[in-house]
């Protein structure tokens, strides 16, 4: 971190006004990259409340600073949902530190593979996600016919537990 704030990432409530804000700043985010509605993907904060996503948040000086989620599914395979670090956090190792804690508990309940879908102007996310070993796919269920979709997945390695357990 630039200021040496301690960061902690724990599991989050999407209904949690802060987590809440958080959220609907990546929608806004969203909307004024220029994707339409029909565009986005992402879980609403209710659907988040409803569904199986398994939400974390970076706090540090009483607020939160960025949010993540994971979605398990069949077959040994997860899915990211949902996924911010708050403008002036970026670049200091919150985004690091909320995929390790998402990977570890991917693979500790036994995902193998996670995936996740990101826009094709989402050039920073893009960049991101392939430091961190997720590779280009064809586009998977529900985004095929999304042509601003870009998909990609990677394998999770073992490796994963100890350094999403370290940086929790």
């Amino acid at each position: 971190m630039t200021d040496h704030t301690t960061i902690d990432v724990s599991t989050a409530d999407a209904g949690e006004p802060l987590v809440r804000a958080v959220l609907d700043m990546l929608t806004a985010e969203l909307a004024l990259g220029g994707y339409s509605a029909g565009q986005t993907f992402g879980y609403s904060a209710s659907q988040l409340e409803d569904s199986a996503v398994h939400l974390v948040a970076a706090r540090a000086a009483g607020g939160v600073i960025g949010v993540g989620g994971i979605e398990l599914q069949d077959g040994h395979r997860a899915e990211l949902k949902r996924f911010l670090v708050t403008p002036e956090h970026r670049g200091t190792g919150v985004a690091d530190a909320l995929i390790a804690s998402l990977l570890a508990h991917a693979a500790t309940r036994g995902a193998r593979v996670v995936a996740l879908e990101t826009g094709d102007r989402q050039l920073a996310a893009r960049a991101f996600y392939r430091r961190h070993g997720f590779v280009e796919v064809p586009r998977f269920a529900p985004y095929v016919e999304s042509t601003t979709s870009v998909c990609r997945e990677r394998v999770v390695a073992d490796d994963v537990l100890s350094e999403g357990r370290s940086r929790s």
